[in-house]
């Protein structure tokens, strides 16, 4: 049986907002739709009927299985080297994975991630990237139009929005002296070098000591981690497990001490943000540059890998309408989640120790912001007591003067129970109507008048968003491990390799495979990962 809509609001919010909802009048449906079609196309690498055979092949240097971050910069690593002979292989119509964004008459828009933190080096691929972009200078410094204008960040609390994250309001001394002592513990971590220098917290994962003083860190939950170092204040646990809510899909006790301190350590004392009206998609947009149309294949399904004798791999694919594809490749980069790489490979091993957080994104066109009480409308607008993350404004890097009419507001929901797989399946058996009725319930009563301006809600549903950072994964073997090639020319490239789901772990892993493809290959190259 379907779940009455007060049970469905109440299972993805809260019986009080179920109850809140309940109580105003029903309002018609908004235009949109579900925009995430592919998962279905995908579902056929879970068995199924026999997928057809290519019987001519098509020869070329390096196939890139997966055209997410990671696997167009390993595209953009080759072509910089001059390899052209090669194809990116992407199941969707669109490339950019979690990173790729939508544009409507108004504005473009995010379908996940929407920021980048300012580079604190300007060494390796990411700051090449950026100075690609024009987004950061020689002098290392950063376009003011690409760092987030303010106000930067606001909370809901209670019928009223106040700036920042960390509610200050009403705060006891107490609390304020728990802040003041996480923080000056998170400078710490973040100075935190081990004798051979390295830093302990930093980007990427790779560059990170792993030391056992640090590592250590990665037996423990956040929680557990909390707990054992006195920290009570309920404004500041719950500041930290939306943190991990919010870059990894999991909370404070679903998350491993060590990576949810990196959030708050690695990028200690940058410079700021980057963002675009697209989020991240601006940064996929200037790798797929680097990436002639006809290396791109979308809605491709890449279902069958394997190893000649001559030592080539061949991939077999279908296109949406179920014809098939060959091509024969020197080296392989696979630039896809883990799951689909053991599946491809036929090796489940590969990815037992890898767990995935669902997301829905959705994006709420509007033709003006609604009204609010307290703080300004800001980048980024936060719920107090919502298990979503609220959401960012895609028009807010206009200049002040332009911001004044339609808009769309890009909400983040994380599924963040215990059970992903679970997760996934309350994620999917939700309709794009059920998740309207949670978005209004979420939104809607901390914006006066929101219906009169809601003009359409679409919607995006991520069954496999992010890799989960659970306690014990980030310094286990199976995970630092998960990096090493395979016979000398299959080459693993995705943000899960690092433990965490970020554009800076996708960018570093689609250079690292793409230069060890180049090696497979023969090629002499300066190496990206430091220059």
């Amino acid at each position: 049986m379907r779940p009455s809509r007060r049970d469905l609001i109440a299972s993805f919010l809260s019986v009080a907002a179920a109850n809140a909802a309940c109580r105003r009048p029903t309002k018609a449906p908004l235009p949109g739709e579900l925009v995430d079609s592919v998962v279905q196309f995908g579902h056929q690498l879970r068995g199924g009927p026999t997928l057809p055979l290519s019987t001519s092949p098509r020869p070329i240097d390096v196939l890139i299985v997966g055209a997410g971050a990671a696997g167009l910069s390993a595209a953009w690593r080759l072509r910089g080297a001059g390899v052209d002979a090669l194809a990116v292989c992407e199941l969707d119509a669109d490339a950019g994975g979690t990173a790729r964004a939508g544009h409507n008459a108004v504005t473009a828009f995010p379908w996940g991630a929407h920021y980048l933190p300012a580079p604190l080096t300007p060494r390796g691929p990411v700051p090449r990237l950026l100075r690609e972009l024009g987004v950061m200078h020689d002098d290392g410094s950063f376009a003011e139009e690409a760092l987030i204008h303010e106000p930067e960040e606001r909370l809901y609390y209670r019928g009223t929005w106040y700036e920042g994250l960390y509610l200050r309001a009403g705060a006891s001394a107490d609390d304020l002296a728990q802040l003041a002592r996480f923080e000056e513990q998170m400078a710490a971590f973040a100075d935190a070098r081990d004798a051979k220098g390295r830093r302990a917290f930093t980007v990427p994962v790779a560059a990170c000591s792993d030391d056992a003083e640090w590592a250590q860190l990665d037996r423990l939950s956040m929680a557990e981690w909390l707990a054992n170092e006195g920290y009570t204040s309920p404004r500041l646990t719950w500041l930290v497990d939306y943190g991990c809510r919010d870059d990894y899909g999991a909370t404070a006790a679903g998350t491993s001490a060590w990576a949810a301190i990196w959030y708050f350590a690695a990028r200690h004392g940058n410079a700021g943000f980057l963002s675009w009206p697209e989020g991240n998609g601006r940064l996929i947009a200037q790798l797929k540059k680097s990436v002639e149309a006809q290396q791109l294949q979308t809605g491709l399904l890449v279902h069958t890998l394997s190893r000649r004798d001559d030592g080539r791999w061949l991939a077999h694919a279908v296109d949406a309408k179920r014809a098939p594809h060959g091509l024969l490749a020197k080296t392989v980069v696979l630039a896809c989640p883990r799951f689909i790489a053991a599946r491809l490979l036929g090796e489940p091993s590969l990815a037992s120790a890898f767990r995935y957080s669902p997301w829905v994104v959705a994006n709420l066109s509007l033709k003006s912001a609604p009204k609010s009480r307290g703080f300004p409308l800001a980048w980024d607008n936060v719920l107090h007591h919502s298990k979503s993350l609220g959401y960012v404004v895609a028009t807010h890097q206009r200049p002040r003067a332009s911001q004044a009419g339609p808009t769309v507001f890009t909400w983040y929901y994380p599924l963040a129970g215990d059970d992903p797989k679970a997760e996934r399946e309350r994620l999917l058996s939700a309709t794009r109507d059920d998740w309207e009725a949670v978005v209004r319930a979420d939104l809607w009563p901390a914006h006066a008048g929101l219906d009169d301006v809601a003009e359409r809600l679409d919607v995006m549903r991520w069954g496999h968003a992010m890799v989960r950072p659970y306690p014990g994964f980030i310094w286990g073997e199976a995970r630092r491990a998960a990096s090493q090639s395979l016979h000398g020319s299959l080459h693993f490239a995705h943000s899960d390799l690092g433990g965490l789901a970020l554009f800076e772990e996708a960018n570093h892993h689609g250079v690292r495979a793409a230069e060890a493809a180049l090696g497979s290959l023969g090629r002499t190259f300066d190496s990206w990962l430091d220059s």
